[in-house]
């Protein structure tokens, strides 16, 4: 594991953005595919803020594994909407609200629970079909409905750079959540500080257009090996 050296290329990221030291970004460890086992000598990296899983099934079985947390878990997959008692069960924060459907369901679902889910609304700022998030043109729309939610507390937006080595492309993406983020703080008049945006390929782009929060997986544990976990 390499957590001391993406660190240094973080901070070093946001020195030649110029931002200050004072400016945190967090570092969510994407352990989608990782054993329990790997997670949890992860922890043992202070600068980790947050684990991010992808799939409820393979999220399910390592908590019934994983005993008591140190570091908190974001589910940062598409959720179905069949699955969404079950994430809000296991997850601390919801990173991929997408649509205002989905929204509601949280909504009542936490309610049913006694809890306040702080989520993220996730964007497709790469206009690829393969890719989830709510579209620009129905961003504003969705963020008056998460906002009006009384279980949900929106911290921000999330998305995933488009597949390409172009980096004025996949900086253009980030650059739009960044202004698509500041609209929503002036119309809202809510802090809303995440920006999670920037994976291993390409997150220091992403610091150098704003983010605050950084996932990162292949570069933490290695190479993934797809298996049943």
């Amino acid at each position: 594991m390499n957590a001391e050296e993406i660190f240094a290329r973080i901070n070093k990221a946001r020195e030649k953005a110029g931002r200050p030291d004072s400016e945190k970004i967090f570092f969510t460890a994407v352990s989608k595919t990782r054993t329990v086992d790997e997670m949890h000598e992860a922890e043992k990296f202070m600068c980790i803020d947050y684990f991010g899983e992808n799939r409820i099934q393979e999220a399910e079985n390592k908590n019934a594994l994983f005993g008591s947390r140190r570091i908190p878990w974001r589910l940062i997959g598409h959720l179905q909407a069949n699955k969404v008692r079950k994430a809000l069960e296991i997850f601390d924060y919801i990173d991929s609200i997408d649509s205002i459907e989905l929204a509601q369901r949280v909504n009542r679902i936490a309610g049913e629970l006694h809890k306040v889910t702080h989520v993220l609304i996730e964007v497709n700022t790469s206009g690829e079909e393969s890719k989830s998030g709510v579209s620009h043109q129905n961003f504003n729309e969705l963020v008056d409905n998460v906002i009006g939610l009384e279980n949900l507390r929106l911290e921000g937006f999330m998305t995933v750079g488009p597949l390409t080595e172009n980096q004025s492309e996949i900086r253009r993406s980030f650059a739009e959540l960044r202004g698509l983020a500041e609209g929503a703080r002036t119309s809202t008049g809510l802090a809303l500080p995440v920006l999670s945006m920037g994976m291993s390929d390409d997150f220091e782009l992403a610091i150098l257009e704003g983010s605050t929060m950084v996932r990162i997986g292949t570069l933490l544990f290695g190479p993934r090996v797809y298996k049943n976990i």
